[in-house]
């Protein structure tokens, strides 16, 4: 019975590793983040308005393969809490840029050693490893794989 259905062993599925370790990877952040107030979600969009410094929620969402109904509710409670500021567009009202504030910005220097912390952790691949790897899904993610 099992080989008619080998397509379905979880063992045969490319999905449930990538998932399992994404899953692994983001919580190895939770201890340096939770001190800080902060979700994973929320510290990625912070290191790409710390980059950007300004940047419209389309152009957010698709950086960070996220839809609207995620950065949305997300973003209105990063303003709530003078993180970021949203303002319309004045080319295009139907467009919101957000912008990251001094207090965002403040945050920047409290976040700057998380990376290496969570890669001497769990997350430890030689060099050569982690340039594959980094390689390999961001071909996926482009659309390329």
């Amino acid at each position: 019975m099992a080989q008619e259905y080998e397509q379905l062993l979880l063992k045969n599925q490319l999905c449930f590793p990538l998932y399992a370790c994404g899953r692994k990877i983001v919580s190895s952040y939770t201890p340096y983040l939770k001190p800080l107030g902060l979700t994973y979600t929320q510290y990625i969009v912070f290191m790409v308005l710390w980059e950007k410094e300004s940047i419209n929620v389309g152009q957010l969402g698709s950086i960070l393969h996220l839809d609207a109904g995620t950065l949305t509710p997300l973003l209105k409670n990063l303003e709530k809490d003078g993180y970021v500021t949203r303002e319309r567009s004045k080319e295009d009202e139907r467009v919101t840029v957000i912008s990251i504030t001094r207090k965002g910005n403040e945050l920047k220097e409290k976040c700057k050693d998380i990376p290496s912390k969570v890669s001497e952790g769990k997350v430890s691949l030689n060099e050569d490893d982690a340039k594959e790897l980094y390689r390999i899904l961001y071909h996926f993610l482009d659309g390329e794989a």
